[in-house]
C-alpha cells in the first residue's frame, strides 16, 4: 500500500509508517511538496496525510481514485472538502488535541510581546542605539488588564488558564456557557460580543474559520474596540479583515496586532489575499510570526506518530480515533 506525506516529517514518522505501507514523503530541503507534485505522486495511493498548506477537494480525489483515507496535520477541516470524501467512501481524520497547550503558549507569548513591546526593543538594542540603563517603549503590563476571548473551545480555555496567573480580567463570547465550574475555574465571565470589544485591552479570537466568522473582526468591530486596545491572532488569518486592522494602526486608534496565521493561507474560504498587506509588514505595533503555534519539536513528532495510527486503523477496515467521516462501505463504487 502505498501512503503519500504532502510535506517533511520526522524519520521517526516515515518509519512508523514504513511498517505497514511504502510511505513517500519529501526530503527536508524539499520541505513541502507544490500541488501538482502531490498530484503526480498519489495517483496510486491509498493513503494521503496532508498539512494546511494543501487543499482536498474534487479535483484530488477525482485524481486519486485508489484513496481510501486523508488524514490531516491539524485540527481544523476548512482546507477538506468532506462532503466529496465522503461521497467517494474515503475517510478523513484530524488531530484536536494536540495543538492545544503549544498554540495556547504562544497567545500568550504574543500578548505579552505587544503590551512591553519586545520586537520593537529588540530592534532597538540590535541598531546599536542602546546606551545603557535608561526607560523607553513605554508599554503596558498585563496586571490589571481585561483580555476578551472570541470562542472558549479548548484552545480558548488553554489560553484562560493561562492568563489567569498575570492577573487579568477575563471575559469571553461564546454561543455555548461554559459551565459554572469551568467558569468559576478559569475566572471568566461570559458577555455579549459588542460588550467584549468595547471593553477588552486585548482582544484574541479563537474560532473556527467559516462563512460567519470570515471578517469577524472589521473595520466596524475595530471601531467598537478601546482606543489603543490590541488583537492576537492565531487561529486563521481571514477572521480578521486585514486591510482594515493595518487602517485601525495607521490612524492609532489599534494599540497593536499579533499574528500567527494570515488570510492568504486561507486557499478555501473563496476570494483569497495575494499576500501580507504591506502596511502590517513594516509597522511598529506588530508581531508576526510563521506559524510557531505548531512548532514545537517534540509536539509535531507526535503528531505525526499520531497520523500513522490513524492512517494505520483506516488501511486496516477500523475506524480511527480522530475521524470526523462515518466508516465507509466496504464497497464502494468509484
Amino acid at each position: 500500500m502505498r501512503v503519500v506525506v504532502t510535506h517533511w516529517v520526522h524519520a521517526g514518522v516515515t518509519a512508523r509508517l514504513a511498517e505497514f505501507c511504502r510511505p513517500v514523503a519529501p526530503s527536508r530541503q524539499e520541505e513541502l511538496w507544490p500541488r501538482a507534485e502531490v498530484l503526480a505522486r498519489a495517483r496510486e495511493a491509498e493513503g494521503l496525510v496532508v498539512c494546511m498548506a494543501d487543499r482536498v477537494d474534487a479535483e484530488l480525489l477525482t485524481a486519486c481514485p485508489r484513496l481510501r483515507v486523508v488524514s490531516g496535520v491539524f485540527k481544523g477541516q476548512d482546507t477538506i472538502d468532506v462532503a466529496a470524501c465522503v461521497r467517494r467512501g474515503v475517510q478523513v481524520t484530524v488531530l484536536p488535541d494536540l495543538l492545544t497547550a503549544p498554540t495556547a503558549e504562544l497567545v500568550v507569548g504574543l500578548v505579552l510581546a505587544l503590551r512591553r513591546r519586545l520586537v520593537e526593543g529588540d530592534t532597538w538594542v540590535r541598531s546599536g542605539r542602546h546606551a545603557g540603563w535608561r526607560p523607553r517603549l513605554y508599554g503596558s503590563g498585563l496586571a490589571g488588564a481585561t483580555v476578551g476571548i472570541i470562542g472558549m473551545g479548548r484552545i480558548g480555555r488553554a489560553v484562560a488558564g493561562r492568563l489567569r496567573g498575570f492577573d487579568v480580567t477575563l471575559v469571553y463570547s461564546d454561543p455555548v456557557p461554559l459551565p459554572d465550574p469551568e467558569a468559576r475555574r478559569l475566572g471568566a465571565r461570559r458577555v455579549p460580543f459588542p460588550e467584549l470589544l468595547a471593553g477588552s485591552d486585548v482582544v484574541v479570537p479563537l474560532v473556527p474559520l467559516t462563512a460567519d466568522t470570515r471578517h469577524l473582526l472589521d473595520a466596524e468591530a475595530l471601531r467598537r474596540m478601546r482606543p489603543g486596545a490590541c488583537v492576537v491572532n492565531a487561529a486563521r488569518g481571514s477572521i480578521v479583515d486585514e486591510d482594515a486592522v493595518a487602517e485601525a494602526l495607521r490612524d492609532g486608534t489599534l494599540g497593536g496586532y499579533a499574528a500567527d496565521v494570515f488570510a492568504f493561507e486561507d486557499t478555501a474560504s473563496g476570494a483569497v489575499a495575494a499576500g501580507i498587506p504591506p502596511a502590517l509588514l513594516t509597522h511598529p505595533r506588530t508581531v508576526l510570526t510563521p506559524h510557531l503555534g505548531s512548532a514545537v519539536d517534540d509536539v509535531r513528532r507526535e503528531m505525526g506518530l499520531a497520523v500513522a495510527e490513524q492512517v494505520r486503523d483506516a488501511l486496516a477496515g477500523r475506524h480511527p480515533e480522530g475521524a470526523i467521516t462515518p466508516p465507509p462501505p466496504r464497497t464502494v463504487p468509484r
